[in-house]
């Protein structure tokens, strides 16, 4: 039997008697996520971390699950091969639905949105650098690069340009070092770690500034819709990740370098403001877009996809339009901010699972924590003050 004080001046006890209903509703059922099974199994990788059930929470109870949440009645979700996805509306701040939002995932070079979301602001674009030996040391010659050469000179614009549109991992080692300033290139990703906090993108933890797998490096799909919700905010970043191709002059000595803006969805899903895929053999295919349509702009985010039936961009595809065909005010959570207290309001109810059966006090707003204070304190008078008379009058019979 619960037994609830409530503090208004005084405290009043309340009789046991009185028993008051928990408000959150029963934890919805497991569903899976609508899953297509690719022509060729992905190889064994090492079992991720498990979410901390407070973690698991944040944006909204909702999207504590491992399987699917989607507004209720929403078209089913089409069938992929990504372990984990989400959709979310930018401009209203809310999650459309995911699979495993909050599970961990290795990024790939998806993690170069949050290298540039979280340097972009320390950089002068027109600052010109020189690569040395250690920013290459350590590249796969068979990986992702920009182009840059040992002693060549690059403005940090050109190494951004470099970075989204041929992601390169040579470029992310270079702006890596030049904004860690005297920590180096560690000191850029620390402030990478730095930034995922502020952001609460708790599942996020960079090894490498470009991606490349790394001891303990890991994010999540709502985590990703986190930051490619502040990178897409930046008019310079915006302007990057558009832009299709770019020549890049070689000073004495060093080659020109010209740059297609690869692998995308620009100019072939329509409204496509940009995005950035991924691969490593650990990760799979990763990816980040976002898209605008009726005054509408949709971030999808997938982890785990595979190269077929659909590959990571079909995958993609497939959501937006998914998520386009939503009514306008469907959502099953919503994005959280750096400026709010880190308490989670409750969401509308959707179909997925549920962690854990504790009601979570914060997440519930001021008009409704004040709401739901003042029923509980009208009942505790009703009940205790004539009780208190009936108490009163058996005492003065017994005199």
């Amino acid at each position: 039997m619960t037994i609830f004080r409530v503090t208004l001046g005084t405290v009043l006890a309340v009789p046991a008697a009185v028993v008051v209903p928990a408000m959150p509703a029963a934890a919805a059922p497991y569903v899976s996520c609508p899953a297509v099974k690719p022509p060729m199994p992905p190889p064994t990788a090492p079992a991720p971390p498990a979410v901390d059930p407070a973690q698991a929470t944040v944006g909204g109870e909702a999207l504590a699950t491992t399987g699917l949440a989607v507004p209720a009645g929403a078209p089913a979700a089409p069938a992929v091969t990504a372990t984990s996805w989400l959709v979310a509306d930018l401009d209203r701040g809310v999650v459309l639905g995911g699979c495993a939002p909050h599970e961990f995932r290795a990024p790939a070079s998806v993690q170069k949105l949050l290298l540039a979301e979280t340097l972009m602001p320390r950089l002068d674009p027109a600052q010109v650098v020189e690569v040395n030996r250690d920013d290459l040391r350590d590249l796969d010659p068979a990986s992702s690069l920009m182009g840059v050469v040992e002693g060549g000179r690059y403005s940090i614009e050109s190494l951004w340009l470099g970075l989204l549109l041929k992601s390169g991992n040579d470029a992310a080692n270079v702006l890596a070092r030049v904004g860690g300033g005297s920590a180096g290139r560690q000191g850029g990703v620390q402030a990478m770690n730095d930034e995922a906090h502020r952001l609460r993108a708790n599942q996020t933890h960079a090894a490498t500034p470009s991606g490349l797998d790394g001891p303990g490096q890991y994010t999540s799909a709502y985590d990703l819709a986190l930051i490619a919700r502040e990178a897409f905010a930046r008019e310079d970043f915006r302007r990057y990740i558009a832009t299709r191709t770019v020549q890049i002059p070689g000073e004495p000595g060093t080659p020109d370098l010209a740059l297609t803006h690869d692998l995308t969805l620009l100019d072939h899903y329509p409204g496509t403001l940009g995005g950035k895929t991924g691969f490593t053999d650990l990760a799979r295919q990763t990816y980040v877009g976002v898209a605008e349509r009726d005054g509408r702009r949709l971030a999808v985010t997938l982890l785990g996809a595979e190269t077929a039936p659909l590959g990571s961009l079909g995958e993609a595809t497939a959501l937006l339009n998914w998520g386009f065909g939503l009514a306008p005010d469907a959502s099953v959570g919503r994005l959280v901010t750096p400026e709010e207290k880190r308490g989670d309001h409750v969401v509308a109810p959707a179909r997925g699972d549920r962690r854990g059966g504790l009601v979570d006090w914060s997440s519930w707003s001021l008009p409704t924590a004040l709401g739901l204070g003042a029923a509980v304190l009208l009942a505790v008078l009703l009940v205790t003050i004539p009780w208190r008379r009936v108490s009163a009058r058996r005492r003065a019979e017994k005199r």
